[in-house]
């Protein structure tokens, strides 16, 4: 048995590298077992005839936080990693043909609400206030302190001060109620709705609490990484290699070990391994179930909504299109039936609300010239036995007519590479539980 007294993490997402680089610096030898080829987790990437795709998350929010792991790590994070922030953060469409640019500055961002939808820009900045304050409350509960298990309620000054102040976090409205009480417009409320999809949750289920994302776009702004998303993936770990982290791809964790209540190590490719240390960096439902079986899987893992899952064309694009910018949404024109086919029918509706990333926009490497990549998204219900060959077919005739409809553009006349991703694939590369992209959902008022 190797003797290995150090820390051990399950799977090299970002989180597992954060991890890796954090306790790597307190002076653990860390070991990462990684069942893919690479690290990145769901932030992977794909290429094609010379297109390259960021195939995961795509929207960057609080760089401050991966320039932690290098000051932790003694380093500066401009010699190995480079972002700049986004002027327009998201580009919106409506189904009437109004276009909505989201600006990451709150004034510009309410008088732009304010000429296309006739929203009062007090409403929008006094929203976004609202929600910075709410941040600055929360994130010392949930952010900057464990909160799994009870003792730390009781033990922490944070906690016992969320105790006195609960309703500070608004979780008595749901986020549409919320957002109907706080604008006049549709389309802002609309707008708005769209952050519970953040985590995929439903604006009509989901807490109010979760109005704080709007607070990280448009107070605290969202940026872009000069080499696109997964330049993240591939800078935390050579950060984690310099500080001695050592990674074991194409190897799968089959089993977590104990020494009586203990965690003592891990059994990874078939050879067991110890250590003081271990961390789960893989979904919980499917790591309880693969990786504990005889362990009873606590019921908040598996109660509730689970989150919903995605379906993605990658398509590369022969033209390049004036009307997009580096984050585009086409809204549905029917929200509450989006939701209620994505968490009640398990089905995608004809009208899906559908997301275009171009990261050639700012990247330009990464389609040819004269040409874009575009990463085409709509939610989806988590994989529960659908016909999923059925529902690319359906969806990809539903995205076709809608982008014709809202952006004159025909796609079957510049599409010359796809590839199609649904929960299916996303379960099998990521082992996310039934392809659910973010676990649980937070679609109950204490989520």
């Amino acid at each position: 048995m190797n003797n290995n007294q150090g820390a051990i993490i399950i799977g090299a997402g970002i989180a597992g590298l954060a991890a890796a680089i954090r306790l790597a610096v307190k002076g653990y030898k860390v070991n990462v077992f990684e069942k893919n080829p690479t690290a990145g987790g769901k932030i992977a990437q794909y290429s094609s005839k010379g297109y390259r795709f960021d195939a995961g998350p795509s929207l960057f929010t609080l760089p401050e936080k991966i320039e932690e792991l290098f000051f932790l790590a003694g380093e500066n994070t401009g010699d190995h990693f480079r972002y700049h922030k986004l002027e327009t953060v998201c580009r919106y469409f409506f189904a009437d043909g109004t276009v909505i640019d989201s600006f990451s500055d709150p004034e510009k961002f309410a008088a732009e609400m304010h000429h296309k939808t006739g929203e009062n820009p007090e409403n929008i900045i006094s929203y976004l206030k609202k929600a910075k304050a709410l941040y600055g409350f929360s994130s010392e509960i949930f952010i900057d302190n464990s909160f799994h298990k009870l003792s730390n309620y009781y033990t922490n000054k944070a906690f016992r001060k969320a105790g006195l102040k609960l309703w500070k976090l608004d979780p008595f409205f749901t986020m549409h109620q919320r957002n109907t009480r706080s604008f006049q417009s549709g389309k802002t409320i609309q707008l708005f709705d769209r952050y519970a999809t953040y985590n995929g949750s439903s604006p009509y289920k989901t807490p109010a609490t979760l109005k704080i994302i709007a607070h990280l776009e448009h107070n605290l702004g969202a940026y872009f990484p000069e080499k696109g998303m997964y330049d993240i993936a591939v800078q935390l770990q050579k950060l984690a290699e310099r500080k001695g982290v050592v990674f074991h791809f194409n190897t799968i964790v089959e089993e977590v070990l104990f020494e009586g209540r203990q965690v003592s190590g891990v059994i990874a490719g078939g050879k067991p391994y110890r250590a003081t240390v271990v961390v789960n960096d893989s979904d919980v439902a499917t790591f309880y179930s693969t990786l504990m079986p005889e362990k009873k899987i606590p019921k908040r893992v598996l109660k509730g909504d689970r989150s919903t899952s995605a379906m993605i064309f990658y398509w590369g694009m022969k033209n390049t299109f004036s009307t997009l910018k580096l984050h585009n949404i086409l809204f549905s024109n029917n929200y509450p039936e989006e939701f209620d086919h994505l968490f009640q029918k398990k089905t995608i509706t004809s009208d899906p609300t559908i997301y275009i990333f171009i990261s050639k926009k700012l990247v330009v490497s990464d389609a040819p010239e004269g040409k874009e990549n575009w990463f085409v998204m709509i939610n989806t219900p988590e994989d529960t036995g659908q016909d999923w060959s059925y529902l690319v077919r359906i969806a990809r005739e539903n995205i076709r007519n809608k982008i014709k409809k809202q952006l004159a553009v025909d796609v079957n006349d510049f599409i010359e590479t796809e590839h199609v991703v649904t929960p299916k694939e996303i379960e099998k590369n990521t082992l996310s539980y039934h392809g659910s992209l973010y676990g649980s959902s937070s679609n109950s008022q204490f989520a």
